[in-house]
């Protein structure tokens, strides 16, 4: 019967002390590579460098975004002045789901001085990539 009792006590002592570091790692999503990624691609919009902001993306989006920039008779840089305009500030990562070779980072940021909330899709092309991306002023 002691011996019951302690390897419950010491199940239930591991199980607590784990709890703790198991929260941390959950919030600590700064560190993962969705998010590094993400960040990566905030700091080539902010810098208007086109490049290094292609490098962050899936090659489906740079598809995309290459089409929409011709078919507004626009150029690559001043694309990234728009995507400027439009990209939140004070992003904050809030969940991440991961399965398998796809991802989804969820995040708040401000927009005009307004909460907004994220969705951002990634791909693992040869490591994380985003792809696309949607922000709202209603939390889903």
């Amino acid at each position: 019967m002691r011996t019951t009792t302690r390897a419950i006590l010491a199940v239930g002592l591991l199980i607590g002390l784990s709890l703790p570091t198991l929260a941390a790692d959950a919030k600590n999503l700064e560190d993962t590579p969705q998010a590094k990624v993400y960040r990566a691609s905030l700091k080539a919009i902010a810098a208007g460098d086109y490049t290094a902001y292609t490098k962050c993306m899936t090659s489906e989006a740079v598809k995309e975004i290459e089409k929409q920039t011709k078919e507004m008779g626009k150029t690559p840089k001043d694309g990234m002045e728009l995507m400027k305009m439009m990209a939140p500030s004070d992003v904050k990562f809030t969940d991440l789901k991961v399965d398998g070779k796809k991802a989804t980072l969820s995040a708040t940021g401000k927009q005009d001085k307004e909460t907004v909330y994220g969705t951002i899709d990634l791909q693992d092309e040869n490591g994380w990539k985003v792809g696309k991306q949607a922000w709202t002023n209603k939390k889903s």
